[in-house]
């Protein structure tokens, strides 16, 4: 496999985006690629003896083998957890596509095989009154990857997601199921009916995880690079 970048995102947020970017940066790392990731923007930190660290940047940290510092990791970081142009908005900071653009093909600079650019919450997130995030991906022209939480209601939401990845131009690479109901009527029946309507190929099916099960090496068992 060729030296690629994959845009991550996910049906809503919640889901499960995170755990699924580190499975597949170790399903990477085990067929000997190189592999980074970066969380351009994130909403929500604590504090830490390094100070203000959002805690799915160091999750992407510790899946990848190539090492970036925690900024260029995650260059923009708003403290409250909530929609990030709200939060931008709170501390009278300004972001635009443009900017997090240049941080991420700074930090792409770096070596890699496999690069996964992971975005916040779903695909329509807006980034300021006048811009969405999926606005990165286009200005980058990622392929997408796609983390359909399953759920009741999860078909419409994959649906509509990747009808808006194809209206914004870019490809829909590869998808994953996973399971963020254990109680989920149907599960089985859910996944066949996305496999017959998305037209990309699924990477895996994740089952429901908790506690340690809940480690990247188990969950990349579940997971296939190589459709990639």
């Amino acid at each position: 496999m060729s030296s690629r970048h994959f845009f991550i995102t996910g049906t809503d947020t919640d889901v499960g985006k995170t755990l699924i970017g580190c499975g597949l940066l170790v399903a990477a790392a085990n067929k000997g690629l190189r592999t980074l990731a970066v969380k351009p923007i994130a909403a929500g930190a604590e504090s830490t003896p390094d100070g203000l660290r959002n805690q799915d940047a160091v999750m992407l940290m510790e899946a990848m083998t190539e090492k970036m510092s925690y900024q260029q990791v995650n260059p923009v970081l708003l403290e409250q957890p909530i929609a990030p142009h709200i939060a931008a908005e709170q501390v009278g900071r300004r972001v635009s596509v443009a900017q997090l653009a240049g941080l991420c093909r700074g930090a792409l600079m770096q070596s890699a095989d496999f690069v996964l650019i992971e975005g916040a919450g779903g695909w329509r997130v807006p980034l300021s009154g006048r811009e969405l995030l999926s606005g990165l991906a286009v200005e980058l022209q990622a392929p997408v990857v796609l983390v359909v939480g399953m759920k009741l209601g999860c078909i419409s939401h994959a649906l509509l997601t990747a009808d808006a990845i194809k209206a914004d131009g870019l490809r829909l690479a590869g998808w994953v199921a996973n399971r963020i109901d254990p109680d989920m009527s149907c599960f089985e029946e859910n996944v066949s009916t996305l496999k017959a309507l998305l037209s990309a190929p699924c990477l895996g099916v994740v089952p429901y995880l908790k506690g340690e099960k809940r480690g990247f090496d188990n969950v990349a068992k579940f997971l296939d690079v190589s459709i990639l």
